[in-house]
């Protein structure tokens, strides 16, 4: 199975995994009307929403480059992590209503132990899922399988939280501690969408790559560059799974231009080896042109 459609089938599966969550969740609340547990189907919720949005944005991200779209559509993803920030911060919203209004009118615990029961499934299963997507999407440096695994850990998280949180007001009779819950739920999932929609703006924004790609990136080509004099002006973008490299290469004014391009081809496929789905310009320029001073942004060779 090749990579795109593994992110595709992820992706898709993402989604009937969500809805078996948020189902068995729903399920959890009715049982026991706690709004705690209330919060945390409605987070589910918008992982159902997400998922959806996420499939969409990857079959988009796949798509060759066109004429309208000369460098691919790779950041179609980021603009489904973005999307999922926002619906955080919709359910953080809505979470923090029912919170308020029990915190005012509490409202009792039935069938307790069925409910908690059906919660401690769904949350195992979320935990199972989150792990194969984080592991998967940074495999194929697929932000939106990576935003929907952090959005289902975020979700984890508060699960775990809520049932050890009505395990102990059911055990000390502190009925507050539900709407309570409610409240640090909502704070946790305001936090977690805030953080998801800064990153996805960063990428839409052309971030470079992080700085340990950065170097290896810089000992990829230093380490191919034979024949030539020097490599200076190294820049890098990422776009999802793409990563942009533009540099400029010095040679002795005698090198012919067949010579340079050959340098330039086996840097080019020492690059396409070392990091997936890379786009590499080259400026080649002749050595009066070498910058030898400190301001260089890579030692000459």
């Amino acid at each position: 199975m090749s990579a795109k459609d593994r992110v595709r089938r992820l992706a898709l599966i993402s989604i009937l995994v969500a809805l078996i969550v948020v189902a068995l969740k729903f399920w959890a609340w009715r049982l026991t009307g706690s709004v705690a547990l209330y919060s945390d189907a409605l987070e589910s919720t918008v992982n159902v929403i997400a998922a959806l949005v996420a499939w969409y944005a990857i079959r988009v991200s796949f798509t060759p480059a066109d004429d309208e779209h000369p460098f691919g559509h790779h950041k179609a993803e980021y603009l489904s992590a973005v999307l999922e920030g926002v619906l955080i911060v919709i359910a953080a919203l809505l979470i923090l209503r029912e919170a308020v209004s029990a915190l005012i009118e509490p409202l009792p615990i039935v069938q307790a132990d069925l409910g908690l029961a059906v919660s401690v499934v769904s949350t195992l299963i979320n935990g199972g899922w989150a792990w194969i997507l984080i592991k998967e999407g940074r495999k194929a440096r697929s932000p939106a399988l990576i935003a929907d695994a952090r959005h289902i850990f975020s979700d984890v998280v508060t699960s775990v939280g809520v049932v050890a949180g009505l395990l102990l007001a059911l055990a000390t009779g502190w009925m507050v501690l539900d709407p309570l819950l409610a409240l640090i739920v909502a704070l946790n999932i305001l936090w977690q969408g805030w953080k998801l929609v800064n990153e996805s703006i960063q990428g839409l924004m052309d971030r470079a790559a992080e700085p340990e790609d950065h170097a290896r990136i810089e000992r990829t080509i230093l380490a191919n560059a034979d024949g030539a004099l020097e490599i200076h002006d190294l820049k890098t973008r990422v776009a999802a799974r793409a990563t942009f490299i533009e540099f400029h290469m010095v040679v002795s004014a005698e090198t012919t231009v067949a010579a340079s391009h050959a340098i330039c081809d086996r840097i080019e496929h020492a690059l396409q080896a070392e990091i997936p789905s890379v786009r590499v310009i080259i400026h080649v320029e002749p050595d009066h042109e070498a910058k030898n001073d400190a301001t260089a942004a890579s030692p000459s060779l």
